[in-house]
């Protein structure tokens, strides 16, 4: 929130025929976000969830970054190279500083990419990087020797990155926060508290001031930033707000001026009262119940799985709960990637009295009757909207004669819930991470880890996945992924229910608010209107 703009003004002295003019003195700007759930962390290689990462982008800066548009454009790399058989990218690092004065190096890369896949680190997204030379080897234990890792710093300011196979979305995957550079004089000194403010260092827009767990993360503008001249908002303060309503009063009284999302029960009012101050646009997301695959009978009965997935009314979920103009998903796969076919379960075209009468059939014939009902619990994170669409969905499974309970755990108990699959089904979410297939498919991969929370495993998916990386015909390349998906979907480990659109209030005096896909909006190209 930009604060009042004041002045001083000194009087004019008549009588000695002098006359002074009016001095301004800018006041400090604040910008006010609200994020959803306390972070989990601020460690790059550990953190999982878009609160996370939302902060994370302020403090760090990878080798490529974000436009406000969502390009991809140089960040830390201020130019690069790729070879003909698009097996090795050359980086130069331009002239940066951390936030303590040190220079950014090609080293900074090497250290923080061989910490992401150090077994040690045990980060579950060291996947992510798997299309790097021997990556995969390193993070599954296979290969010992951590410097193999094809990462190569061949001078301070040049780095070179060899591919295990072309990776045509690889300076987009470049950009994810668990790739983001740490600085390893720092993570070295205060190994289990580096992330403290105080200790924090970072290369990015914003240094970490203050941090009071379950109120507020500041953030000041870093005067080290090589384009610390563009950044024209002084200080950002995030607050995690699980109380979707509690956050909606703060926005309308001025108190926040950006919240993370916006309750449901508020979106008649909003859309006739708050449209201009509504940012609701398409996202590469997927709402979803992941089903735990290692507990049964739901992880080895795929009939009961099917049963589930039938009686979700995921029409009646967006248009009476959701209300945001959401599309009801029977895909995993969101749209909007260019190329992509998506594919759909096999029960999308039938009638809900169709699909409400082969459930029942499904769970009779497993046999579950009202006599002997399937009993299935939901695990959410504390959030309002997940509370409503559990609740309609338990009223909907009772239609079937599934008794379902209602299980609440604040995020980072949730994290933990799911993590150590201590679940039946539970409420997900996927945001993607980069705009290709792959970001929402190898999520899945058997050797996938922790991110694979439903514990799925079949190795004629696994095969199209991984064999699609060495396919250098882009069409062909899209067809593997899409037979995969065919395959993902029929097993059912997961029970998609919504595509995303952004539900956020933004304030009008804030400008540099841009659309993309991917709803990552960096306060480094934000300003407030005069």
């Amino acid at each position: 929130m930009k604060e009042v703009l004041r002045k001083l003004v000194l009087p004019a002295v008549a009588a000695a025929g002098l006359m002074v003019g009016a001095f301004t003195a800018q006041a400090e700007t604040v910008l006010h976000r609200g994020n959803g759930a306390e972070p989990e962390t601020l460690d790059p290689a550990k953190a999982t969830g878009v609160p996370e990462a939302n902060i994370q982008y302020e403090l760090f800066e990878g080798l490529t970054t974000y436009s406000p548009s969502g390009d991809i454009v140089p960040g830390m790399a201020e130019k690069w190279e790729i070879s003909d058989d698009g097996m090795t990218y050359t980086f130069h690092i331009r002239d940066a500083k951390w936030s303590n004065g040190d220079p950014v190096t090609a080293n900074d890369f090497v250290y923080s990419m061989r910490r992401l896949v150090d077994p040690a680190t045990a980060s579950d997204y060291a996947y992510i990087i798997d299309d790097v030379q021997n990556a995969s080897d390193i993070r599954q234990g296979n290969e010992k020797d951590i410097t193999k890792l094809g990462v190569t710093a061949v001078d301070d300011k040049t780095l070179k990155i060899t591919l295990a196979h072309p990776t045509p979305y690889f300076l987009g995957l470049l950009r994810h926060n668990s790739v983001l550079p740490v600085n390893e004089k720092v993570v070295k000194a205060h190994p289990d508290d580096w992330t403290k403010p105080g200790n924090l260092v970072g290369n990015g827009a914003y240094t970490l001031q203050e941090w009071t767990p379950q109120a507020s993360l500041t953030m000041v503008k870093n005067p080290s930033y090589y384009n610390a001249d563009k950044v024209k908002i002084d200080k950002v303060i995030y607050y995690p707000t699980e109380d979707l309503g509690e956050e909606f009063k703060r926005f309308r009284a001025g108190e926040l001026d950006v919240t993370y999302d916006t309750p449901s029960d508020q979106m008649k009012y909003v859309m006739k009262n708050m449209k201009d101050q509504f940012q609701n646009t398409p996202y590469l997301g997927t709402y979803y119940y992941v089903i735990n695959l290692t507990k049964e009978p739901l992880g080895k009965q795929r009939d009961l799985r099917e049963a589930l997935a039938l009686a979700v009314d995921r029409e009646a979920l967006v248009s009476k709960i959701t209300q945001a103009g959401e599309m009801p998903a029977y895909s995993w796969v969101p749209p909007g990637i260019h190329g992509w076919d998506q594919q759909y379960t096999d029960f999308k075209t039938m009638s809900k009295k169709e699909r409400m009468a082969k459930a029942i059939a499904l769970l009779t014939k497993n046999g579950y009757t009202p006599l002997n009902p399937l009993k299935v619990d939901i695990l959410y994170n504390t959030s309002e909207n997940h509370k409503k669409i559990a609740v309609a969905i338990q009223s909907m499974w009772k239609a079937i004669g599934v008794q379902a309970t209602i299980t609440n755990q604040e995020w980072k108990v949730y994290l933990g819930t799911r993590h150590d699959k201590q679940f039946e089904v539970a409420r997900a979410a996927w945001i993607g991470d980069y705009e290709d297939p792959t970001t929402f498919l190898t999520l899945f991969l058997s050797d996938a880890g922790d991110q694979n929370d439903a514990g799925y495993n079949n190795p004629d998916y696994d095969k199209l996945v991984k064999d699609s990386a060495k396919e250098t015909d882009p069409a062909k390349r899209m067809k593997m992924l899409e037979q995969a998906e065919d395959i993902f979907l029929k097993d059912l480990p997961i029970i998609p229910i919504y595509h995303y659109t952004t539900k956020h209030m933004v304030s009008p005096k804030l400008q540099g608010w841009e659309f993309n896909v991917l709803d990552f909006h960096l306060t480094r190209d934000l300003s407030f209107k005069s």
